[in-house]
């Protein structure tokens, strides 16, 4: 029940009313729906969880419609101790589709670079920050993670070699090659929507350019071509564009090229520091990092208007990233000396951090 609610409450979607003090249905035919409706619900969730033989569990819900006193949706799962947070993930999933006809993305993963003492972990975790296991462990900096399409996979940036390598790894196995290790640096891995190809950033010829390169790390090939620093490449949802911080007017503000290579076009035009672009799952919306009044910021622009807003509070907050629903917004932030990772809705109302007090959290991504 915990769990739910904190999805619930986290998404910005939804208001809880307070139970307390009513008894618990457990079966349509318990509730009383006045009752509900005289404390404001519009929608009940009820449910019950039976112990079985062999130490598994039954877990059965219920979503009902007060106003209409229907149901809206039932399943029961049969489940073991060890699928306790992954099922009501996926019963938080089933109430936001239902309830908002927006699919819900608790049951996703985030990746992120925790730092302790002089160690850094590339960790893989719930949507709710729960539940973290390590996928790479270096005495060296990690950067940059990011999940390919299907999940299966994350490409990142280490400097073991002592120097930024492009890595990827299958989450699976734990079996990695290096895909970019051109002399000079090379970072900022992106994917393609159709996971084939990668968008990195090589010094190969002086300066920070883009190019695109096969995710098997064949058939190298340049897509900028400036005197600048071009770097933070991300995809476009169909796959047709590439968006991307630069220099190359003067001060860092965001740019879009076509993938088959041409001339960049500026996105941003409010502020005079506009980095690190994240582009929404339908392609409307542009997240990234913004100075406002000598503050870093969260921001979010909707392309074809024009229109911005600021959705953080913090001062210095980075890494902006979609769920992958659109309905929020991952990003990291310093609290102290210490890195925490947070999502804000897209209207910048609800604001819930996820990493535990005392872990230094950066670089996060958000897969599937």
């Amino acid at each position: 029940t915990q769990i739910i609610a904190d999805n619930l409450n986290r998404s910005g979607q939804f208001r809880l009313v307070d139970a307390s003090g009513t008894p618990a249905p457990m079966e349509p035919g318990q509730v009383n729906y006045p009752i509900w409706r005289g404390r404001g619900a519009e929608a009940l969730v009820i449910g019950q969880v039976m112990a079985l033989p062999g130490g598994r569990f039954e877990v059965r819900f219920r979503l009902l419609d007060v106003v209409k006193q229907t149901q809206l949706a039932g399943f029961s799962y049969n489940i073991t101790p060890g699928q306790w947070r992954t099922t009501a993930h996926q019963i938080s999933d089933i109430i936001h589709e239902k309830l908002t006809g927006t699919k819900g993305a608790f049951s996703s993963r985030i990746a992120y670079v925790q730092k302790q003492g002089r160690r850094f972990e590339l960790r893989v975790a719930d949507a709710d920050g729960q539940n973290p296991r390590t996928v790479v462990r270096s005495s060296e900096p990690l950067i940059s993670p990011m999940f390919s399409p299907d999940g299966r996979q994350l490409a990142y940036v280490s400097f073991e070699d002592k120097k930024p390598v492009v890595y990827v790894q299958s989450l699976a196995s734990g079996s990695r090659q290096k895909v970019a290790a051109f002399k000079g640096s090379n970072s900022s891995p992106a994917w393609s929507p159709d996971g084939r190809r990668l968008a990195v950033v090589l010094t190969l010829d002086g300066t920070s350019q883009i190019y695109l390169i096969h995710a098997d790390g064949s058939n190298l090939t340049r897509l900028t071509r400036s005197g600048a620093i071009d770097t933070e490449p991300v995809f476009s949802p169909d796959g047709q564009t590439v968006f991307f911080t630069s220099d190359r007017g003067g001060n860092p503000q965001i740019y879009s090229v076509p993938v088959g290579g041409g001339e960049a076009r500026r996105i941003t035009f409010s502020g005079s520091y506009n980095v690190s672009p994240a582009i929404s799952p339908d392609g409307r919306l542009l997240a990234y990092i913004t100075r406002d009044e000598g503050r870093f910021r969260v921001a979010l622009l909707e392309l074809a208007s024009g229109q911005t807003r600021i959705l953080s509070q913090s001062a210095r907050d980075e890494s902006p990233v979609f769920a992958p629903n659109g309905q929020s917004v991952l990003y990291a932030t310093v609290h102290g000396s210490r890195g925490v990772l947070g999502t804000v809705s897209l209207d910048g109302r609800t604001r819930a951090r996820l990493s535990e007090s005392g872990v230094d959290a950066r670089e996060p991504a958000w897969g599937p």
